[in-house]
């Protein structure tokens, strides 16, 4: 793919990921606030990338938002997702000593009420947007009871999390602002976990120990932060992308109707062809890295495209070609590494049971208008739909 004559006379940026891709693995982007990272596009360079131990994690500090107050700054990056050994083997044992298979999974009936309900509420009108309806707040209610956030809470949410995932895009003062409020309410609800303990995720985080060491004040605020913000926005881009996707390839969506079991693997293919994160959180060369025929200079920040990486030719065989089938997916939707995704087993969950029951309830599920007509979230991190309106009948 040929960049544009703007591509050659200004650095680019975030949003020309795609196009770059084609171009050059690794190379030299402009911050929306002027600054200059490095972005590396390609599959082979991303996995290099992903798992590179000079690469590191330095928290949203340094991830390109201006004025971000440090004590703020760590408690929103002192979790396993913006962590570096050995600190992150740490983090990583005690919170998957609280947040088990077992207890992902003993999540299924609870999601499959959740569902029926939000479906139910729908049911007999002709035509619904399908983010309000089910996509956010399905993944929302889901990790709101697992961390044991008060129903009536969960609606105030909705906004911080929105200028929260729009990242570098947002305007820092509403980030600083976002970020601050959800701070204050993580730890207010810690504080409640400890008085009041429940059989929930956050109690468990609260109580899990190993050798006497806890999780710390910033660690359990910056996990929180992380679970109600990265916890849901994912899968609620999943689901709707893999709605999305069969919406408009009609032969796979008569293909799934026919075999649900089909469901699993054709949610692999929504996971690549659609990921629902453009990027990686961010990286800085803690000293000189080549990588992909570049050298990146200690101290400079890194960006990662997750979404140029899965339609490498190299790594996926026609990749523009939306295939349920494709046996061959080694996606890197849910990372690489020692970051590789902790919560990836809940999203497939909820996204084989959301979109299943969904196509089951409404055999008659289409489009209301025009693909071209529907409209991408604003962020550099999220890739998911503003609204995805669909015909019940």
């Amino acid at each position: 793919m040929t960049p544009s004559p703007e591509l050659k006379s200004k650095p680019p940026s975030l949003t020309d990921a795609p196009v770059l891709g084609r171009t050059a693995p690794v190379r030299q982007i402009a911050l929306p606030h002027g600054a200059l990272a490095w972005l590396i596009t390609n599959g082979d360079e991303v996995r290099q990338a992903l798992a590179h131990p000079h690469l590191i994690k330095d928290g949203p500090l340094e991830g390109g938002y201006p004025g971000l107050p440090p004590e703020l700054a760590l408690a929103m990056s002192s979790d396993v997702l913006h962590s570096n050994p050995p600190d992150h083997g740490r983090l990583r044992k005690l919170v998957s000593a609280a947040f088990t298979r077992r207890r992902t999974d003993a999540l299924a009936p609870r999601i499959q009420e959740l569902t029926d309900g939000l479906l139910d509420a729908f049911a007999d009108r002709d035509e619904v947007d399908l983010v309000p309806a089910l996509t956010f707040p399905l993944p929302f209610q889901v990790i709101a009871e697992l961390l044991g956030v008060p129903a009536a809470d969960s609606e105030i949410f909705q906004g911080w999390a929105n200028t929260i995932t729009q990242g570098t895009l947002a305007r820092p003062e509403e980030f600083i602002g976002a970020a601050t409020r959800l701070v204050e309410y993580a730890r207010t609800l810690i504080e409640r976990k400890r008085r009041e303990p429940a059989d929930d995720l956050l109690s468990g985080l609260v109580g899990v120990s190993d050798g006497g060491d806890r999780l710390s004040e910033d660690e359990l605020t910056s996990m929180v932060f992380l679970m109600l913000i990265a916890g849901h926005a994912t899968t609620t881009n999943l689901i709707g992308n893999g709605v999305h996707d069969l919406l408009t390839h009609p032969e796979s969506l008569a293909a799934v109707r026919a075999d649900p079991e089909r469901l699993p693997t054709a949610i692999e293919e929504f996971l690549r062809y659609e990921a629902p994160l453009r990027m990686a959180t961010p990286r800085r060369a803690a000293e000189d890295v080549s990588i992909g025929g570049a050298t990146i200079p200690r101290g400079e920040m890194v960006f990662i495209s997750l979404v140029a990486a899965n339609h490498d030719p190299a790594l996926f065989a026609e990749p523009e070609r939306f295939d349920i089938g494709r046996e061959k997916n080694g996606h890197l939707s849910f990372g690489h590494g020692l970051h590789h995704c902790m919560g990836a087993p809940l999203a497939r969950l909820e996204a084989r049971i959301a979109i299943g029951t969904l196509l089951a309830r409404f055999p008659k599920l289409r489009l209301a208008v025009p693909a071209e007509q529907l409209t991408r979230q604003t962020s550099i991190l999220m890739n998911g739909w503003e609204s995805l309106p669909v015909a019940l009948r």
